[in-house]
């Protein structure tokens, strides 16, 4: 490992159509600090190369993220605040509407910011120890830019206590809210799963299904648009060769 590699806070790797992203910064248990912002935005440009079918983030223990990097926040001034919420606001973007699906493993707890991060991806997979908590109003703040990604997800009366008093709340709470999707014991082997499933449908179908799930407007006539150009696609005609000869398609990895 090179010396720039060792001062690295977000780690890339891509093997068998799967792009791996790692937040490497368990001195601040995550802190979604300027660097380690930028590098996840380097990471996840790597991620849009051509070959790569589904994105996992993930990270080293103790934790998933414990949100805003404090330290840094409160010394750099107003527009060190402006420079670092706009990172987070086009990381939780681009999560969010990127070409591929993805999907977040964590096994340690989240906190604030953390819980934006998470909430961005299509897929949340958590260990049923993990614990989450909207922290802000603790230090006189509010959920703000997390609110988009969360409220998306639950709805607001399941949100209305935690995100009101800053409490700590169970994985299994989580779920219940909506906010999560799986929670599993081995949470690699989840996601694994998961990552097999990705792997063996069509791409622009996946695509074209995160579309319909991230859309905020629905009608039966684009439906109706969508569902005939997908299946007179190449895609679809290779699926159903694939389905009528009970063989594998040219895209499944």
């Amino acid at each position: 490992m090179s010396e720039r590699d060792s001062e690295r806070l977000v780690h890339y790797a891509v093997a068998g159509g799967v792009a791996t992203i790692t937040l490497d910064s368990p001195g601040n248990r995550n802190a979604l600090s300027r660097q380690l912002l930028e590098e996840l935005h380097e990471a996840l440009d790597q991620a849009e190369q051509p070959g790569v079918r589904v994105t996992v983030l993930t990270h080293t223990l103790p934790a998933f993220c414990a949100g805003a990097d404090l330290k840094e926040r409160g010394s750099g001034g107003s527009s060190a605040v402006a420079s670092s919420s706009s990172l987070m606001v086009r990381a939780i973007e681009r999560l969010g509407s990127g070409r591929t699906p993805t999907i977040a493993a964590v096994s340690g707890p989240a906190r604030a910011g953390g819980v934006g991060v998470m909430a961005a991806c299509d897929l949340v997979v958590v260990h049923p120890s993990v614990t989450f908590a909207f922290s802000e109003v603790r230090i006189g703040v509010a959920p703000a830019i997390i609110s988009v990604p969360i409220l998306a997800r639950c709805g607001w009366s399941k949100l209305a206590a935690p995100f009101l008093t800053g409490e700590a709340f169970s994985a299994e709470r989580a779920y219940d809210m909506g906010l999560i999707t799986h929670v599993a014991d081995d949470v690699a082997a989840t996601v694994a799963a998961l990552v097999a499933g990705v792997l063996a449908s069509g791409p622009e179908a996946v695509a074209a299904t995160r579309r319909i799930l991230r859309s905020a407007e629905r009608n039966m006539v684009d439906m109706q648009a969508l569902s005939e150009t997908l299946f007179n696609s190449a895609e679809a005609a290779e699926g159903m060769r694939a389905f009528a000869a009970k063989s594998r398609p040219a895209w499944s990895v």
